[in-house]
């Protein structure tokens, strides 16, 4: 079979990073003295898990790729959208291009490193190197240890020494936008449809991310404020890489250290992940496997109807599921209701969480649920029993945002499925007993 081009070639693998500026992978393909091809691959490992071929995700995928396309056709170039198993992907792509590296950002999550080991095997037996880089954390795997050289397992003080780190190195930079002459001349292909892929049409509906500097000064005072449009809205965009997670934290150094500091906490459990993968399916402190979750399936369903009788809980999970998106405070609220009040397992509510947030990312999530359940390597302790009344008093006192999801919202609307006083004496008592 003839090689489409002659001309020996490097390919960008994007993956979630669909930006062609300030993209560490695609700044070094550009500088490695081969013209340079783009390429992203839909795999179906990764979609067969999504619960519905009307993913607002994936629709928000294909949206970037035919902005990148459009962008690379500025260029006289063209992204290659493929939907094959990554290892089949890139038998076709070497039997196409005379291929001589490729460049790739790292993926923490244990299914990316497995699929990454195994590209970089195949493309060794070709003769063909895989090069990955730093790019959706400022601080990865081994980079911030103890004075053992252990990893972090609490927050603090891994953020401190994350910001001395920070402030002695810097943040770099890597203008991949300013090298694109250096991609290689090929006519514009057309990016695979959702149909193509087995997905139906939907709106992607990601909501826009919010950096006014108004907005980022003043988070520390309007970001538990669910009524407010008080938040930045990046998590999707991190998520995928439609922005640079170094330009944020260099907005955050100058303008919010609160935000920074959840900036932070992304890297903190992007490096649990990494270092404890077993956090993936598993409690992150064994001791918590004893807890006798109830699992009651019907309580569960009104969980996740947003039907408990509990405003904060309801409206939070009704956002949720008419938008793909809840505000963080609720999101805390809501999961620690479902371990605690309703003690069931924070497995199910993850699962959840996973099939509907448009910002889902397997480190975070996992962490904050880990967290709320008391199970985690730095979470809130197992008697800490957030109270939904007290939180809606404090945080929705005139019930702006309740009323904005809970339509027919009046007092007593539902019955609360269980008694606060009742289920925090249950949860308390189930906890000790299993952890004694």
């Amino acid at each position: 079979m003839e090689k489409v081009v002659e001309q020996e070639v490097a390919l960008c693998w994007l993956r979630r990073d669909l930006r062609l500026f300030d993209n560490a992978a695609l700044y070094h393909a550009l500088q490695s003295g081969f013209k340079v091809v783009v390429v992203f691959i839909f795999d179906p490992e990764i979609l067969k898990t999504l619960p519905d071929s009307k993913d607002r995700r994936v629709a928000f995928i294909q949206q970037q790729l035919e902005l990148l396309n459009e962008a690379l056709a500025q260029q006289e170039s063209s992204l290659l959208v493929l939907h094959d198993l990554p290892k089949k992907a890139f038998q076709k792509l070497i039997l196409d291009y005379p291929v001589k590296e490729v460049y790739t950002n790292q993926d923490y999550e244990p299914y990316a490193r497995d699929r990454d080991l195994e590209i970089k095997d195949f493309l060794k037996e070709q003769g063909i190197s895989l090069r990955s880089f730093k790019d959706q954390v400022i601080f990865e795997k081994d980079e911030i240890l103890k004075a053992d050289a252990t990893p972090y397992t609490v927050f603090t003080p891994y953020s401190k020494q994350w910001k001395n780190r920070l402030q002695q190195e810097g943040i770099p930079a890597f203008p991949s936008e300013e090298l694109l002459t250096n991609l290689l001349k090929m006519p514009k292909k057309e990016v695979l449809s959702l149909e193509q892929i087995g997905f139906e049409p939907v709106r992607a509906q990601i909501p826009e991310i919010e950096l006014s500097e108004g907005v980022i000064r003043n988070y520390h005072n309007t970001r538990n404020l669910p009524a407010v449009s008080g938040t930045s809205m990046a998590g999707v965009h991190l998520r995928f890489g439609t922005v640079s997670v170094r330009q944020l934290v260099k907005q955050a150094l100058e303008q919010n250290e609160t935000w920074l500091n959840e900036l932070i906490w992304r890297d903190f459990f992007m490096m649990i992940l990494w270092h404890f993968p077993h956090v993936e399916h598993q409690n992150f402190r064994s001791k918590y496997d004893r807890i006798p979750w109830r699992n009651n399936e019907s309580e569960f369903e009104l969980w996740c109807r947003g039907e408990t009788g509990f405003p904060l809980v309801d409206a939070g999970m009704r956002q949720l599921n008419e938008t793909g998106w809840m505000h963080n405070r609720v999101r805390m609220v809501v999961a620690g209701f479902l371990c605690k009040h309703l003690l069931i397992d924070w497995r199910w509510g993850e699962a959840y969480f996973a099939g509907k947030l448009l910002d889902y990312e397997l480190a975070s999530n996992n962490g904050n649920w880990q967290w709320a359940a008391g199970t985690g390597c730095d979470a809130a302790p197992y008697f800490r029993v957030f109270n939904p009344e007290s939180q809606l008093k404090k945080f929705d006192p005139d019930l702006e945002y309740v009323r904005t999801w809970i339509k027919d919202f009046r007092a007593g609307y539902l019955n609360p499925i269980v008694d606060h006083k009742f289920a925090r004496a249950r949860a308390l008592e189930t906890y000790k007993k299993a952890l004694n």
